[in-house]
């Protein structure tokens, strides 16, 4: 592949990642949120329930941010500390999915509907270097997450 190509391509890259890092920022602002804690909140609804120090594990947050993350989601009602039923010291972090998806989904809307639009103007083989480009490149950035995690 020509070196311009590789460039445009990098440059675009770079620009998505801009544009989404904006959007997720104003989408956070609206919902009573920094950009950060926002973002980290997706992760509790990905994952589901979790303990204080997966979660620290997951965001590479301290123990000590991840507990004050939880009181700031707590005291929006997001989530619920629920102690675990064998262990008692064991403290499980509950997000209320319902109340998550009330808040957030109707800030997601536009972006879900035109997103929608332009996946649908592609054909299916276009669709499928997209995915595969798209999924290599997370591929790409958890590999070197872990690796600068690691040092």
């Amino acid at each position: 592949m020509e070196e311009e190509h590789i460039r445009r391509i990098r440059k675009l890259n770079q620009s998505y990642a801009y544009a989404a890092l904006q959007m997720h920022e104003a989408i956070a602002g609206t919902a009573g949120f920094s950009g950060t804690d926002h973002k980290y909140l997706g992760f509790l609804l990905e994952r589901g329930q979790m303990t204080a120090g997966e979660l620290s594990s997951l965001t590479g947050l301290t123990t000590g941010a991840v507990t004050g993350l939880i009181d700031r989601f707590e005291k929006k009602k997001l989530v619920k500390r629920q102690h675990g039923e064998d262990d008692r010291r064991k403290v499980f972090i509950v997000p209320d999915t319902e109340k998550i998806m009330e808040l957030l989904a109707p800030l997601y809307q536009g972006f879900r509907n035109k997103s929608a639009e332009l996946t649908a103007s592609f054909s299916k083989d276009e669709i499928k270097i997209i995915e595969s480009y798209l999924s290599k490149s997370v591929e790409i950035m958890k590999e070197i997450t872990a690796g600068l995690s690691s040092k």
